[in-house]
């Protein structure tokens, strides 16, 4: 609750910061926080010296000349070349990156897979991540990976930061918290968080086994799209997104700091925490976002809209219109379209998909669609309802009906994507996925006017 107090006849509240403890609404905001009081410097970036003897060091997601920039300043109880030493190469090895093509992989098919099963060992953030599709050129910073995480113990004394990429996090199971150089958010099923390039975090263990998804963004940051003829509201609404407040770590314990860089994992060791930022301000910020806060839209009449309409974030490209990555969310919703085949119908394009099930059952694939599953259907590669799905919605009598319990999202991207070897040979793969659609009958018998 916030305190209030009063002023000039003015009810005031007390406490700036928003409604939500320890974060900051808001997306793409410039936020400002401090963890001690006068720890921030006010009018200006650059002060000759910093409160509390603290440095300050800019970190920037853009280019200097970038219109908007993107850029935070830091005041930190070292400069981060304090937390960079001689580095030694690590291997990772379930952690890929693109380019990857595997010569021995066939990735032109439509595959599914079954939950990854958690492992007995002690899996971190870095050694439980498992990539299962590559796509695009992490050297020339465009294109993605999926990957899916299996955590079962937190990182001690132990940090990471991708210099390749910004990493989009979909928890299915478990709760996580990510202590960052910006603040702590914390995030379970429901919820993603999305972690900027360069940024340094550890990743702890709340509530495990835990295990999920990841779409890592080599390209363009991720921003919410354009709504178009839709308006200011619906869909992802940047008050929902929450910034952490600052916090910070004085710890002298020595530590690793492992880093991703060219889709190497390279590892230093320091003496201390690189948690130090005691106060920020600037609009290079992790967040975490309330999946059951987005607003969909869709037909109220007739036919069934393209699944963009139901993207929450995008990362853009290099061509207007056609997305680096778009994440896109299937969750609870209302049909009321008449006289409307509603599933999604039978398509190819030349966009590959990437679909995982958070909880619930998808409506176009009742059957074998599993929480925790995926399933890919690369680009101009066709794909569509099972024909039970196709047979009840053809036959369904079309009042309206509430698509309950359900919650898929879409990893989508304009870059064919790449199995890798544990996807194609250690994942649960369906190997009878394909037969889904072997059922399908001629209905054709060339008589007019029938249906």
């Amino acid at each position: 609750m916030n305190r209030q107090t009063k002023t000039h006849g003015l009810t005031q509240a007390a406490t700036p910061v928003g409604t939500h403890e320890g974060y900051m609404p808001g997306f793409a905001n410039d936020f400002e926080t401090e963890a001690l009081p006068g720890a921030l410097p006010q009018g200006m970036n650059s002060p000759q010296k910093c409160n509390y003897g603290l440095y300050g060091e800019q970190l920037s997601g853009t280019a200097f000349t970038a219109n908007p920039p993107e850029r935070t300043w830091t005041y930190r109880i070292r400069p981060s070349v304090k937390h960079s030493a001689r580095y030694k190469k690590v291997d990772l090895p379930h952690w890929k990156s693109a380019p990857n093509v595997d010569p021995d992989v066939i990735s032109l098919g439509q595959y599914r897979w079954d939950p990854v099963p958690h492992s007995e060992q002690n899996l971190t953030w870095l050694t439980g991540m498992h990539t299962m599709t590559t796509a695009g050129d992490v050297n020339t910073q465009v294109g993605m990976a999926s990957h899916i995480y299996l955590v079962t113990a937190s990182m001690e004394d132990a940090y990471f930061f991708s210099a390749d990429s910004e990493l989009l996090v979909v928890p299915q199971e478990g709760r996580l918290r990510f202590c960052t150089e910006l603040g702590i958010i914390d995030v379970e099923p429901k919820e993603i968080a999305i972690l900027p390039r360069g940024l340094v975090y550890r990743v702890e263990v709340l509530e495990g086994p835990c295990r999920g998804f990841v779409c890592e963004n080599y390209g363009q940051k991720f921003e919410l799209p354009g709504r178009g003829p839709i308006g200011a509201n619906c869909l992802a609404n940047p008050r929902d997104f929450k910034a952490p407040v600052a916090a910070f770590e004085d710890r002298e314990t020595p530590s690793t700091l492992t880093i991703k860089w060219c889709g190497q994992f390279h590892e230093t060791e320091i003496p201390q925490s690189p948690l130090d930022v005691v106060a920020w301000h600037g609009n290079y910020a992790p967040y975490k976002y309330d999946l059951r806060n987005y607003c969909p839209v869709g037909a109220i009449l007739f036919d069934h809209p393209d699944p963009s309409i139901f993207t929450v974030l995008t990362a853009p490209s290099g061509v207007p219109g056609t997305a680096n990555i778009d994440f896109v969310l299937f969750r609870e919703r209302w049909m009321v379209a008449e006289d409307t085949f509603r599933p999604p119908w039978y398509h190819k394009n030349i966009m590959s998909e990437l679909m995982g099930n958070i909880y619930g059952q998808y409506d176009a694939k009742p059957q074998g669609f599993v929480p925790g599953g995926m399933s890919l259907h690369n680009m101009m590669l066709p794909h569509g309802p099972d024909r039970d799905a196709f047979e009840k919605a053809s036959n369904a009598n079309l009042g309206p009906d509430k698509l309950d319990n359900t919650m898929s999202f879409m990893f989508e991207t304009r870059f064919p994507q790449h199995l890798t070897a544990f996807a194609a040979n250690e994942a649960p793969l369906q190997d009878d996925y394909i037969d889904c659609w072997d059922s399908l009958e001629k209905k054709f018998d060339g008589t007019p006017g029938r249906k």
